[in-house]
């Protein structure tokens, strides 16, 4: 008879917390994936700060009914696993380079062109023009949500002479981030490794790579002024930049309720502003980075960006158009912009 009552009074206990359980179910963390270093909302890599203070602004703006996780540093999943893991609904969110993607939709090797943005202005007007609204599309229709918007400017450390002129690569083993980087370099004479910014520092240590392009935050959290001996930066001027941008699982993003898709939109917006001037300052503290550690810094002059652009042209552009219909649409677009 005791133990009837027990067993009754534990299924009430249980029966009268589902609503709670529920609820709790309902505000559960949303995972929000990098491969870059992690920090603090104050200090280190921009964009895991940018991540960090959209999460506080999001949850605070909710009033905690929206909670986040945020895995650095790939700890969660490994770096190119992520684009797929959120288009199945595996991972919530990330900020991940689009060109990495590049293999699974070709489309978004746009994302790393080479000479196809050369300013930061430029860059971000995509986002309102017909290009950004077409490649908008083109992820949603791959299961992807664009949340932030975030661009960088990049440059070339080398563990020996500068990488400048087209004819400076010839020979040597370089890393370019994306298949048309690869092309531009391949062209120049270069022989071409694939792999994630953050590896690149061991590949250099070992003197598996001469030379990485990679952003300028990327030189700075990835500790690479300790494996270089010269930079070519691109705080004056680049003829890549590269779309990294904050993204999430349309699977999930489509469950969630009116108020908080409309949320996240907005603070993905309003964290654009701090993306923009994160990049241009770290375009400027890399050099400083850099010659502090003793390596040579050189800057671009119009007329290389020129060069590296009209090999971009013959040999990446012209690739890339020729992928397909939405490849061909998408870089039409692009050129509107230049």
């Amino acid at each position: 008879m005791q133990r009837r009552q027990l067993l009754q009074s534990m299924g009430g206990l249980a029966a009268g917390t589902m609503p709670f359980s529920s609820a709790f179910a309902q505000t559960s963390a949303l995972k929000i994936s990098h491969q870059f270093p992690g920090g603090t909302i104050k200090e280190g890599d921009f964009r895991d700060r940018l991540v960090r203070n959209f999460a506080a602004e999001v949850e605070k703006r909710s009033k905690g009914a929206m909670k986040f996780e945020i895995y650095p540093g790939s700890s969660l999943m490994k770096t190119n696993a992520q684009f797929s893991s959120m288009r199945k609904g595996a991972l919530d969110m990330a900020l991940i380079p689009l060109s990495y993607a590049g293999g699974e939709v070709p489309e978004l090797n746009i994302g790393l062109m080479p000479g196809l943005v050369v300013s930061y202005e430029q860059a971000y007007s995509w986002k309102t023009k017909p290009v950004g609204i077409e490649l908008t599309r083109v992820l949603q229709e791959k299961g992807i949500v664009l949340i932030s918007w975030i661009w960088q400017a990049g440059g070339v450390a080398s563990r020996g002479k500068p990488v400048v002129e087209p004819e400076d690569a010839k020979g040597m083993k370089i890393r370019g981030g994306s298949r048309e980087m690869d092309m531009i370099l391949k062209d120049a004479g270069a022989a071409v490794v694939s792999l994630p910014s953050n590896e690149i520092y061991a590949a250099m240590q070992t003197g598996a790579m001469d030379a990485a392009m990679t952003s300028s935050t990327s030189f700075i959290s990835f500790r690479l002024e300790e494996v270089a001996k010269a930079l070519t930066t691109g705080r004056t001027g680049a003829y890549w930049f590269m779309f990294e941008p904050l993204m999430m699982s349309k699977a999930i993003f489509d469950k969630l309720p009116k108020d908080q898709r409309d949320m996240l939109m907005t603070v993905g917006a309003e964290m654009e502003k701090f993306a923009l001037e994160a990049a241009k300052k770290d375009d400027i503290d890399v050099a400083a980075v850099y010659q502090k550690a003793g390596a040579k810094v050189v800057d671009l002059s119009d007329g290389t960006i020129k060069k590296w652009q009209d090999i971009a042209r013959k040999t990446a552009w012209k690739d890339y158009g020729a992928k397909n219909e939405g490849c061909a649409k998408l870089l039409a677009l692009a050129q509107q912009t230049l």
